[in-house]
C-alpha cells in the first residue's frame, strides 16, 4: 500500500532547487464549502484554480505536503496527446470525440503557457520534445503517428527525422531516426506545482496541508468529508489523489476506482552540473527526449544544465546505480559525471493506458490513470471538472464513454499483475 500521509516532501533535484517555500496549516475547524478538492498536486490545484477564477469557494486538501507525489518529482515532461494509439480512440468512441479528445490534449499544453503568463510561474518553461526510435520496426510506428496527427486531426507541428537528423541534436548514436513535436515542453514540475498553488491561495483558495481525507460520506445534495481533526461538508467534490487513491479505505474514494489504475514506480537521477560543451554533447537544442519502448527511458537537460534521466520500472535494485548504466549506454561520453541525486515515485496506469475522468456520484468528481502525461492532462481534467461542477459537462461527457478495465483481486493481484506485466513488457521491447 502506497504511504503519504503526514510525510515531507522526499529530496530530490526538485525539492532541492524549489523557489516558492511554504508551510500551510492542518484543519482543524469543521467548515462548509461548495467544493471540496482532496489531493494538491496538478489536478487538484488546477481544478481550484479554474474555480476559483469562476467565483467559487473552494478548500483543498492535502495528506502530504502540495506537490508531494508525481506532480512534484515527475520528469517534468509535457506532452500532447495520450499514451494510447490514435486508432484505438477511434474504434472506442468514434472520429468526432477522437478529434475532441487530440484538441484538448493541444489545450493542456496551451493551459500551462496560460498559466505560467497570467500568474508569472517561475518553472523553466520550454516547448519542444522528441520521441525516438531504437530500430526501424519502432521508427514505424513514429512514421503512423505523424501521418495519423496531419492527416486526421491536421495536426502541423511533428517532424520526421533521420538516424543524421538525431545525431545533430542528440548526442547519441544508438537511434536510427526520431519525431520531434516543437509543441510539447518540458518544466520544472515542483516549482509549476507550487506557483499554482501560489495562485489558488492569491485567490482566496484554502489549502491545508497534512489533512488526509479518512471517510467520504453522500449526504443528500452534499457530501461529508472525515479528516483527522475535522469534518468538511461540500457541494461538490473532486478526488485528485491519483496513484495514491489505493492508499484510502471508504468505498466511495477507492473501490470501483481503485481498480481501475496500477501504480508504476519511475525512477530519476540527475547529474552534477555539466560544462556547456558535455551539455551541448547531450542536447543541443533543449528540448527533452524519450524512446519509444514499453519500459522507455527519457531525459532532459536542467536549467542549470544538469541531465535528468529517467525510467520507468518496477524493479527493487540500487535503483541510481541502474539509471546511471542506462544512461551511460545512451551517453557514454558521461561516464566521469557524477550523480548528484537519485529519486523515484509512483505513477497512475490505467491497464490500457487511457485516462480515467468521470463521476463516482452526481457531486463526487475523479480524474486519474494520466499514464505518462499527466503534467499536461491534469490541467484540463481540472478545467473540464470546474466546467461540470458550473454545469457544463459535455467535455467530461466524452471521457467517460472511453472504456477502462478493471483489476480485480486487491493489492496482491495488482502487484502479481504488475509484475507479469513488466516481464512480458520488457520481453517486447527486446524483441519488438
Amino acid at each position: 500500500m502506497l504511504t503519504f500521509a503526514h510525510q515531507e516532501h522526499i529530496r530530490t533535484y526538485y525539492s532541492d532547487t524549489r523557489n516558492i517555500h511554504f508551510q500551510l496549516p492542518n484543519l482543524t475547524q469543521d467548515c462548509h464549502t461548495q467544493v471540496c478538492i482532496i489531493g494538491g498536486g496538478f489536478l487538484g490545484l488546477s481544478a481550484a484554480l479554474e474555480l476559483a477564477e469562476k467565483g467559487k469557494e473552494v478548500v483543498v486538501i492535502e495528506g502530504a505536503r502540495v506537490g508531494f507525489g508525481a506532480s512534484g518529482r515527475s520528469g517534468g515532461q509535457a506532452i500532447n496527446g495520450f499514451e494510447d494509439g490514435i486508432d484505438e480512440y477511434i474504434a472506442q468512441i468514434g472520429l468526432e470525440n477522437a478529434r475532441k479528445l487530440w484538441e484538448m490534449s493541444l489545450e493542456a499544453l496551451d493551459i500551462i503557457d496560460e498559466r505560467i503568463k497570467k500568474y508569472q510561474i517561475q518553472c523553466d518553461w520550454q516547448r519542444g520534445y522528441a520521441t525516438l526510435a531504437l530500430n526501424e520496426r519502432r521508427l514505424d510506428d513514429l512514421i503512423a503517428i505523424e501521418q495519423a496527427s496531419r492527416n486526421i486531426f491536421g495536426y502541423q507541428h511533428m517532424q520526421l527525422w533521420d538516424k543524421t537528423k538525431v545525431e545533430q541534436h542528440v548526442g547519441s548514436r544508438i537511434y536510427c531516426g526520431g519525431l520531434f513535436d516543437s509543441q510539447s515542453g518540458h518544466l520544472h514540475p515542483l516549482n509549476y506545482c507550487l506557483g499554482l498553488a501560489q495562485a489558488c491561495l492569491k485567490l482566496g483558495v484554502k489549502i491545508y496541508e497534512h489533512t488526509p481525507a479518512l471517510k467520504l460520506e453522500p449526504c443528500g445534495k452534499s457530501v461529508k468529508i472525515t479528516t483527522p481533526e475535522s469534518v468538511i461538508t461540500a457541494q461538490n467534490v473532486v478526488l485528485a489523489t491519483n496513484a495514491y487513491i489505493d492508499a484510502k479505505s471508504n468505498k466511495h474514494i477507492s473501490g470501483k476506482l481503485a481498480r481501475k489504475i496500477l501504480p508504476v514506480e519511475s525512477f530519476i537521477i540527475a547529474t552534477e552540473p555539466l560544462s556547456q560543451a558535455l551539455a551541448d554533447s547531450v542536447i543541443n537544442n533543449g528540448m527533452s527526449v524519450c524512446d519509444n519502448n514499453i519500459f522507455l527511458d527519457y531525459y532532459r537537460l536542467s536549467a542549470d544544465n544538469r541531465l535528468l534521466f529517467g525510467s520507468d520500472s518496477s524493479t527493487n535494485v540500487d535503483m541510481v546505480a541502474k539509471m546511471r548504466r542506462n544512461m551511460l549506454d545512451v551517453f557514454p561520453q558521461l561516464e566521469d559525471v557524477k550523480i548528484d541525486y537519485g529519486w523515484g515515485g509512483p505513477i497512475d496506469m490505467t491497464i490500457n493506458s487511457a485516462p480515467h475522468f468521470g463521476r463516482t456520484q452526481p457531486n463526487i468528481y475523479f480524474a486519474q490513470g494520466f499514464s505518462g502525461h499527466g503534467v499536461a492532462l491534469t490541467g484540463l481534467a481540472g478545467r473540464i471538472i470546474a466546467e461540470a461542477i458550473e454545469g457544463n459537462d459535455e467535455r467530461l461527457a466524452v471521457f467517460e464513454n472511453l472504456k477502462i478495465p478493471s483489476l480485480f483481486g486487491g493489492h496482491f493481484v495488482k502487484k502479481m499483475a504488475l509484475k507479469i506485466g513488466t516481464n512480458y513488457y520488457k520481453f517486447l521491447d527486446k524483441y519488438r
